[in-house]
């Protein structure tokens, strides 16, 4: 059988990840005080969908639920965020099998190599990608964006480190260690 580029698995959690990140994004995010910034919980599960189905889930899930939740808030989509989120998610993903996960070991070395990667690519998806794109699309101000930005980057990164971290772990619990069952 050839190898697919996505599992039936993997569409699956792309189906059910996109669907939680966006009620989060959209229906429990709380204002910050910056304008159009919120603190964004869907953020850790989309962390969460990325580590555990890799790269191609965790682009599709940011893509499609920031889509979704910036089409039902009426403003129209803001594409350069899209693409962060996009980015954040895939990133997160190409290192999903050094967080061990699925295979029950995800140990404090796991979960510090999964939150140096989150805070790396948080800084590069809000710091550098999404105001720099949005000076460059919608000749924003670099002040109010890169504000936006470095507020976002923040918060983001806590939500990660705490609630990303706190399910990752509870996750990796549910699974079965490697090598941990013996015939008898």
């Amino acid at each position: 059988m050839a190898n697919k580029l996505i599992s039936v698995r993997t569409v699956v959690a792309v189906g059910i990840g996109s669907a939680l990140v966006f009620v989060l994004m959209r229906f429990v995010a709380l204002p910050t005080g910056v304008p159009n910034t919120n603190l964004n919980l869907g953020i850790a599960v989309l962390s969460v969908f990325a580590a555990i189905f890799g790269p191609i889930a965790g682009l599709l899930i940011g893509f499609i639920a920031h889509t979704l939740t910036d089409l039902t808030f009426g403003f129209g989509v803001w594409w350069t965020w899209v693409i962060a989120d996009a980015f954040y998610g895939f990133v997160i993903g190409l290192f999903w099998k050094l967080y061990r996960v699925e295979t029950g070991g995800l140990g404090v070395r796991q979960a510090v190599i999964f939150n140096v990667v989150q805070l790396l690519t948080n800084a590069v998806a809000w710091i550098a990608i999404a105001p720099s794109l949005d000076i460059l699309v919608y000749q924003e101000p670099a002040d109010k964006v890169y504000l936006q930005g470095l507020v976002s980057s923040v918060l983001n990164a806590a939500v990660v480190l705490i609630l990303g971290t706190l399910l990752l772990v509870g996750y990796s619990r549910t699974r079965v260690k490697a090598g941990s069952l013996k015939a008898e």
